[in-house]
């Protein structure tokens, strides 16, 4: 018996890779299924199932794709009703993989197709759960995501209660509990940053499944505190249940190399977006003009889906030589599959070609301190989120959390300068490209961000609470 947990950091996700007597399965894969193939061929196995524990909305999965490519069944729980052939089990079906047997367990509460794998080893004994985002390590999954006209969140809430309490909490303390995110994503409140767990362990420390919690008090504590979803996620959710281009068309069509010329021309004909995916230290010092800033070696997936309102939205891409195929395929894990090319030879190409150049103008915290107290009425954003905000901050500071961006532009004066800041210089500079492409020009970024100004103790520091209800 083989079980493989295959991890991706940006997304926080979690595919797991089961294997017995020459047959394999697949648990909720990426869109790039290459790794998967490679995986089965490295021990001749053949991949048998694909299985998806619910329609995912943070991510787009690679079951259509994996089940071309291998001619694998796919599987998903009660409930599901996909545009695409698949099979849709029945509470407590069992499916073999060599000599291994998985248990369907249906556990609404996520979403109601969301379904958890129980998987028994060759003796018979319930060895693993593979949860989905039904239980995570430290939390449960958000029961907001699926709400419907006749569908509150207080009653997807009730469905988790009575899941967990009725086809998970019952089995034995040591199956060991295998999620399909961690800390990091969006699905849940308080993920930890452990990937597994024991049930045993869980039932201690998950909040959630405390033995002598009332399924009113769950209720209060799952729905409680919860941050609005980013608005890609109900598109992702559409695209795992109606179907989607083939990664290779995604591939091909995004890794077109332009030169400057035909870049820019691009940019004419098409009204692409420019998303220039290179540290914000070297953004800031020359970029096109107009692009958006989001590097690739941050939380680059999701603020794409944060931000980029158009999933259909045509982009161009400016990246460090050799990283072109990877901010491609980064998109693509979240749906943002018309990338139409790239700069070849990056921003540096682009200067060479004596093209029209933008920046954006940094200071360190200790030039932001001088020009604080230079200026007493000096314009201060603060684009953390507000729980981090509220934790502390610059005492005058103004909070624009980078997630609101569209708000914040309402209440800023495009005649007057504003210092911008987040935790460390990544947000601020997505926060200040957004704006400048759209005309703001008299925006300063800290670098460093807080971390920096807080270290400098050049600065008055609040630690004023945040309500609960406002985090």
């Amino acid at each position: 018996m083989i079980i493989e947990q295959i991890y991706t950091g940006c997304l926080a996700q979690g595919a797991y890779y089961i294997e017995s007597k020459g047959e394999a399965v697949v648990i909720d894969p990426l869109r790039e299924i290459t790794s998967y193939q490679e995986r089965a061929a490295k021990s001749g196995a053949k991949i048998k199932y694909v299985l998806e524990t619910h329609f995912h909305a943070d991510f787009v999965s690679g079951h259509l794709d994996l089940a071309k490519a291998t001619g694998a069944t796919i599987v998903f729980g009660p409930n599901a009703k996909p545009s695409f052939e698949a099979h849709i089990a029945t509470d407590g079906e069992v499916l073999t993989v060599g000599d291994l047997k998985i248990i369907v367990l249906h556990t609404p509460g996520h979403t109601m197709e969301s379904t958890t794998y129980l998987l028994r080893d060759p003796q018979g004994k319930d060895h693993a759960i593979f949860t989905g985002d039904t239980l995570f390590i430290g939390d449960v999954g958000r029961p907001d995501l699926a709400v419907k006209s006749d569908l509150t969140q207080a009653d997807l809430a009730r469905h988790l209660y009575h899941s967990l309490r009725n086809k998970i909490m019952p089995l034995a303390n040591d199956v060991i509990v295998y999620p399909a995110h961690g800390a990091g994503s969006a699905c849940g409140k308080n993920m930890s940053k452990e990937t597994f767990d024991t049930l045993g362990h869980q039932k201690e420390v998950n909040y959630a499944l405390k033995a002598d919690m009332s399924i009113e008090d769950f209720i209060t504590e799952v729905t409680t505190g919860l941050m609005p979803p980013p608005s890609y996620f109900p598109l992702n959710v559409m695209m795992n249940k109606q179907g989607y281009d083939s990664i290779d068309l995604v591939m091909e069509r995004g890794t077109r190399a332009l030169s400057p010329a035909a870049f820019e021309a691009a940019v004419n004909e098409t009204g692409a977006l420019i998303l220039d995916t290179r540290k914000p230290e070297t953004f800031t010092l020359g970029f096109i003009p107009n692009s958006i800033n989001i590097g690739i070696d941050g939380g680059f997936a999701p603020w794409v889906g944060t931000l980029i309102p158009d999933i259909k939205q045509q982009i161009l891409i400016v990246a460090d030589a050799g990283r072109e195929e990877e901010v491609v395929t980064r998109l693509a894990r979240v749906g943002y599959d018309f990338a139409i090319g790239y700069l070849e030879g990056g921003f540096e190409a682009w200067k060479k070609a004596g093209m029209e150049v933008d920046e954006i103008q940094s200071v360190t915290a200790d030039e932001f301190a001088a020009a604080e107290v230079a200026d007493a009425t000096i314009n201060i954003l603060d684009v953390r989120k507000k729980s981090e905000y509220y934790s502390e901050h610059i005492v005058n500071a103004e909070n624009a959390p980078l997630d609101n961006v569209n708000d914040a532009m309402a209440s800023i004066d495009k005649d007057k300068t504003y210092y911008v800041h987040c935790a460390g210089g990544y947000r601020s500079m997505i926060f200040a490209s957004i704006l400048k492409a759209r005309g703001f020009d008299n925006l300063i970024n800290v670098a460093g961000g807080f971390s920096a100004i807080k270290a400098s103790e050049k600065f008055k520091i609040t630690d004023y609470v945040c309500p609960t209800t406002m985090l």
